[in-house]
C-alpha cells in the first residue's frame, strides 16, 4: 500500500505521456474524431469482423477515452484514495479493495463515455448533408455554451460538493461487512458524482479533440482546482463566463 501514490502519480505521467505521443504520431487522426472514417491498419483488421467498420472507430475511441480518464480523472480522485487507504491499510486485502474502488471510479466515467460515443456518432451522421453539414461549428458553439451554463447550476454544486467532501463520503457508504462490494459501489458512486459535476466541461474536449494535450491539460486542471482546492468554488464564475464568451465568439465569427 505505500507504493500506491507512487503507482497512481506513474499511471498518470504515462497516460499523458501516451496522449501526447499518440498526438503527434501518423495515428494522430484516430484522437480526432472527424478521421475516424480513415483507413488504418486497425480499420482493416476489423473489416474481416462482424461490424467491423464500426469496431474500428469504437475500439480507437475507448482506447482514446481510457487514457484521458486516467490522465485528466484520476488526479481528482487522490483526496479520496487518500482517506480510504487509511480506513483499510490494516487489512490483508487492502490493495484488492483500493483497486476495486479505482475500478468502480472508472466503469462510472466509462458508462459516461459510452453514452458520449453513442451521441457524438449520432451528431456525426447528421452532419453529413443538409444545414449542419455547412454549419458544423453550431455544435461547437453549443457544446461549450453548455458547459459555460452548467458552471452555474444548482445541480453541478450539490456534486461537487460531494466530491469534496472525501471523509464524509467514505464514512456514509462503507461499513467493510462486504468489502470488496462497498469498495466497487464505493468508487462507482463517488465517479458518478463525478461525472455529474464534471460531465460538461469533458464534453469540452470533444470540440477541442482529444489529440490536443494543451486543452485537455487546461480542462484537467480546472477541474482538479474545482475539486480539490479550498477556494475550488469560486472558479465557477470566471470558468462559466470564459466559457460563455468563448461560445459566444464562436457565433459572432460564423454568424
Amino acid at each position: 500500500m505505500r507504493g500506491a501514490p507512487a503507482l497512481i502519480v506513474g499511471l498518470v505521467a504515462l497516460a499523458w505521456l501516451s496522449l501526447g505521443l499518440w498526438s503527434a504520431s501518423p495515428w494522430q487522426r484516430w484522437l480526432d474524431h472527424g478521421g475516424w472514417a480513415d483507413t488504418a491498419w486497425l480499420a482493416e483488421i476489423c473489416r474481416a469482423l462482424p461490424q467491423g467498420e464500426r469496431l474500428a472507430p469504437a475500439l480507437a475511441y475507448a482506447t482514446a477515452w481510457l487514457l484521458m480518464i486516467t490522465a485528466m480523472m484520476l488526479p481528482t480522485t487522490l483526496p479520496l484514495l487518500a482517506i480510504f487507504r487509511r480506513i483499510v491499510a490494516a487489512r490483508s486485502d487492502a490493495a484488492v479493495l483500493v483497486a476495486a474502488l479505482l475500478a468502480g471510479y472508472a466503469a462510472a466515467w466509462l458508462g459516461f463515455g459510452v453514452v458520449a460515443y453513442g451521441i457524438d456518432v449520432g451528431v456525426r451522421e447528421a452532419a453529413t448533408s443538409g444545414w449542419l453539414l455547412a454549419h458544423g461549428w453550431v455544435v461547437g458553439a453549443v457544446v461549450i455554451g453548455v458547459a459555460g451554463a452548467f458552471q452555474f447550476s444548482a445541480l453541478k454544486y450539490r456534486c461537487l460538493e460531494r466530491c469534496r467532501s472525501p471523509f464524509g463520503f467514505v464514512n456514509a457508504r462503507w461499513r467493510g461487512q462486504r468489502p470488496l462490494a462497498e469498495s466497487l459501489q464505493l468508487g462507482i458512486a463517488h465517479g458518478l458524482f463525478c461525472v455529474g459535476c464534471c460531465w460538461a466541461l469533458m464534453l469540452v474536449t470533444f470540440v477541442v479533440g482529444m489529440g490536443n494535450v494543451g486543452w485537455m491539460l487546461i480542462v484537467a486542471a480546472a477541474m482538479a482546482a474545482e475539486k480539490n482546492l479550498r477556494w475550488g468554488a469560486r472558479l465557477r464564475t470566471p470558468f462559466g463566463a470564459a466559457l460563455l464568451l468563448w461560445a459566444a465568439g464562436i457565433v459572432v465569427a460564423n454568424a
